[in-house]
């Protein structure tokens, strides 16, 4: 099919006018497929074409399909690895070759401490009522939806919260899996917490596309010894999901629980939503501190669950769901917390620093030995006389005892 489009696309670049060439047979499907750039040739063949061109209105149909195939964007099918992976986002979706794209890798030494970043207020996250949530796979990720009554206080406006979600690797050896990484390095995973500016919008569709209309909350989680109840509240439910539009309620549970405890160290930048469309209306919010879960759990979320339909006779499954950082492209992270009390440190500075502590106490205590050698080798004379001292004190003492006590004369 693409060879095809590619055929025709430099037909049309060329200028051709006259008698229309072969045009090749493509369905509505193929249309939805077809990159904007090639309806921008179209068009400019339909300025120089004759009129009278036999060809000239099937080249209309195709511009009338092309503008549909633009206001349906929504619809294709991208993926991560795929047909339409994240390099070709950008041709379907203009957003998503933006200036302001996310995830981005945070370097914390280049981030701006703004004092005037106060906690984030979780509102009624842990007031879950007795409602169940549902949980559900959108062929890309597994979904919460979220109560309407949660939102998020702290910042310019109230956000009303709409979902959360996560974002996983595969397990290999070389592992990533979240989508923001700290000096380079990534995380096992990452929960991201959905909301959208209620003061200001009607609803999430509305704000999406505005600058001020989202923000969300990043989370990055990193494997351990311990298993994290919390999580267990949706992973343990993730079987009954497997497919990609499957769908299950599931009990409440207290929301905050999945959160890390200190929510005043964070870090804030404005970008995108990380998947299609990309737009660039979030107000991100990257907790310094991360979540712990167990290796098993980690390995439940990588295995589990497909992106394929319960019917399709080739099963794919759901990893990897994470999308490569983007350029900055001079926007500036901001931090809640001063670059002293939040610089992070590489395993290697730690070890360098381990090993420097280490040696000095060892040095210190040869440094310690050779002085106290030094001193008895340098000072016998004292060491002798001070044993002879010892010596003649104890004789006296002894004498002293030896001598008869004198007699006592009593008054008449």
């Amino acid at each position: 099919m693409f060879e095809e489009i590619r055929f025709f696309h430099r037909g049309l670049a060329g200028g051709i006018a006259g008698p229309s060439p072969s045009l090749p047979r493509l369905s509505l499907t193929e249309l939805v497929l077809i990159p904007q750039s090639l309806f921008t040739h179209l068009c400019v063949w339909v300025q120089r074409a004759n009129m009278d061109s036999p060809g000239l209105f099937v080249l209309l149909c195709l511009v009338i399909f092309g503008q549909a195939a633009a206001s349906s964007a929504e619809e294709i099918t991208w993926s991560y690895t795929g047909l339409i992976g994240q390099s070709e986002w950008s041709e379907y979706f203009p957003d998503c070759g933006g200036t302001s794209q996310s995830p981005v890798d945070v370097i914390t030494t280049q981030t701006r401490f703004d004092p005037s970043l106060t906690p984030v207020r979780p509102l009624g996250y842990s007031q879950h009522g007795n409602q169940p949530f549902t949980l559900y796979n959108n062929g890309h990720t597994a979904i919460i939806v979220m109560p309407e009554w949660m939102g998020l206080e702290g910042l310019p406006w109230f956000f009303t919260a709409v979902q959360l979600h996560l974002h996983w690797g595969n397990g290999g050896p070389n592992q990533r899996g979240s989508e923001h990484t700290m000096n380079g390095i990534s995380a096992d995973a990452e929960l991201h917490v959905v909301h959208y500016n209620s003061e200001l919008y009607p609803n999430m569709s509305a704000a999406m596309t505005q600058k001020d209309g989202l923000a969300v909350l990043g989370i990055l989680i990193v494997t351990g010894e311990e298993t994290n109840p919390a999580f267990n509240k949706i992973l343990n439910y993730l079987s009954r999901i497997k497919h990609f539009g499957q769908k299950v309620f599931i009990p409440a549970f207290d929301i905050q629980s999945l959160l890390p405890e200190d929510l005043g160290r964070y870090y804030r930048y404005n970008g995108s939503l990380t998947t299609p469309p990309c737009y660039q209306s979030v107000m991100w919010t990257v907790f310094h501190e991360r979540v712990q879960i167990s290796k098993a759990q980690l390995l439940k979320l990588e295995t589990i669950l497909y992106s394929s339909k319960a019917e399709d006779p080739e099963k794919m499954l759901l990893q990897d769901n994470y999308r490569s950082t983007q350029a900055l492209n001079q926007r500036v992270i901001y931090t809640s917390f001063s670059a002293e009390s939040g610089k992070e440190l590489s395993s290697g500075e730690v070890t360098a620093i381990v090993i420097g502590v280490m040696c000095g106490c060892v040095g210190l205590a040869v440094i310690v030995r050779f002085i106290v050698k030094t001193i008895r080798i340098n000072d016998p004379e004292k060491e002798k006389q001070k044993k002879q001292d010892l010596v003649l004190n104890s004789t006296s003492e002894a004498e002293r005892r030896d001598e008869p006590s004198p007699s006592c004369k009593t008054e008449p």
